[in-house]
C-alpha cells in the first residue's frame, strides 16, 4: 500500500450540498428550506425538543420523584495508611495539611478519616474519623481533635 493508490471506502465521503444553483440542480429556488416562515430565515435554530407547535413531550408527561444526588455530598475517603505514608512523626493533620499533601480533590468539601491500614507515627487529627480510625491513632500515641 503506498500513497498513490489509497482510496476511500465507498460512502465514506459525500459531496456538499450546493443549494440556490438553479433549478436544474434540484436545490434551486428556496434553496431546499420550504415556503416562508422562520425554518426559511437565516440564523433560525429550533429548540431539540420543539415539536412543530405540539405540547412537548417532556411537558406531558408528569413530574415524579426526587433524587438527592445533587444535594448529597460524598466524604473523601483518607485512610489511616495514606496518613502514615504522607505525614511525619508529630504532624498536625487538618483540612488544610491534607490538601497540601494532594489528599484534597476541591470537589468535595468534607473529608473522612478512615481505619484502613496501619499506624505508627503519632499524628494530631483535628479531622472528623470513624471509629475504627480513632482507636488506631490514640494506639499509635497520637490524638483526635
Amino acid at each position: 500500500m503506498e500513497l498513490h493508490n489509497l482510496t476511500n471506502t465507498p460512502g465514506a465521503r459525500s459531496r456538499r450540498k450546493r443549494v440556490g444553483r438553479g433549478c436544474g440542480s434540484g436545490m434551486g429556488k428556496t434553496s431546499t428550506r420550504g415556503h416562508k416562515g422562520a425554518g426559511a430565515r437565516k440564523g433560525h435554530k429550533h429548540k431539540l425538543t420543539f415539536e412543530g407547535g405540539q405540547m412537548p413531550l417532556v411537558r406531558r408527561l408528569p413530574k415524579r420523584g426526587f433524587n438527592n444526588a445533587r444535594f448529597n455530598a460524598k466524604a473523601l475517603a483518607v485512610n489511616v495508611s495514606d496518613l502514615e505514608k504522607k505525614f511525619e512523626a508529630g504532624a498536625e493533620v487538618t483540612v488544610e495539611t491534607l490538601a497540601k499533601a494532594g489528599f484534597s480533590d476541591n470537589k468535595r468539601p468534607k473529608i473522612k478519616i478512615l481505619g484502613n491500614g496501619e499506624l505508627t507515627k503519632k499524628l494530631t487529627v483535628k479531622v472528623p474519623c470513624s471509629a475504627s480510625a480513632k482507636a488506631k491513632i490514640e494506639k499509635a500515641g497520637g490524638s483526635v481533635a
